[in-house]
């Protein structure tokens, strides 16, 4: 089983914290997938001050499982509601990013989320191949603060806040 972390929204954080959102919060919940424990906590740090709920999987099948897409899954209970994002890393070992965004893409459950893949290599083909199979953007790691703003129109039109209603999201 995956190691998962969710976070609130705020700096005082709560280790009983939901991995559910209210129906009426209106905090875009993002799930962060990423094997390197020290680009999660990066990629959680910089959303959560950015005032988004993160939850958290070490690798492509914690996230499948948290989505309710693992192989043979039966039991939803344990998986998220109401993610608005998902940011994963393309390197991972048993299966990548690439191939996490497809089997996103291919689920009428999730498909409509926007998906952001990440890596710290600058490869011309594996960016336009994730663009093409569906991701929003393709960003190179560290994380900083001004590429979490490159991303809230994605979080805000997907969240339900209709502040930023008719915003266009630029980037490619």
């Amino acid at each position: 089983m995956a190691a998962v972390s969710a976070s609130p929204p705020s700096s005082s954080s709560s280790a009983a914290a939901s991995m559910e959102l209210d129906s009426g919060d209106k905090v875009p919940h993002v799930l962060a997938v990423d094997d390197s424990f020290v680009d999660r906590k990066i990629i959680e740090r910089l959303l959560t001050h950015s005032a988004c709920k993160v939850t958290t999987a070490e690798n492509a099948h914690g996230a499948l499982e948290l989505l309710g897409l693992a192989d043979g899954q039966q039991n939803f209970s344990n998986t998220v509601s109401n993610v608005n994002m998902i940011i994963t890393d393309y390197c991972m070992p048993g299966m990548t990013g690439y191939e996490l965004l497809k089997k996103i893409k291919e689920s009428p459950k999730v498909k409509q989320i926007p998906v952001i893949v990440v890596s710290s290599e600058n490869i011309p083909t594996r960016i336009e191949k994730c663009l093409e199979e569906g991701a929003e953007e393709f960003l190179l790691k560290p994380l900083r603060l001004s590429d979490v703003k490159k991303l809230r129109c994605h979080l805000t039109s997907n969240a339900g806040n209709n502040s930023d209603e008719g915003l266009i999201c630029v980037g490619r």
